[in-house]
């Protein structure tokens, strides 16, 4: 089964939510900003961390956006701070993404 990676972003107004839904993105992916993860997921597990989401945030005052950066292994994301390698596997911490040396 083909995975695709997918960036998770999500803002979440109430502080109880908001680490129910951080403790529940970690099983999913790598965290690479407060509230952004990195997920390599098959579609089965994408459809299956949707429903997780969605069954802790509040439709009405919560977003999350899930955003397919294609094929894992594929660089797709860059910033002035850290830039997205090539990895098999998303990284397991911090100390794996390392700042690019301009």
């Amino acid at each position: 089964m083909a995975r695709r990676r997918y960036l998770v972003a999500y803002d979440i107004r109430d502080d109880r939510r908001l680490r129910s839904i951080a403790g529940c993105m970690q099983g999913y992916g790598t965290r690479i900003q407060y509230s952004v993860f990195v997920c390599d997921l098959s579609d089965r597990e994408k459809v299956i961390m949707r429903g997780d989401i969605e069954g802790l945030m509040k439709a009405s005052e919560d977003s999350v956006m899930v955003i397919d950066l294609g094929r894992p292994g594929i660089p797709a994301v860059s910033s002035s701070s850290v830039t997205m390698r090539s990895y098999p596997h998303p990284p397991r911490s911090s100390s794996e993404l390392r700042a690019p040396r301009w």
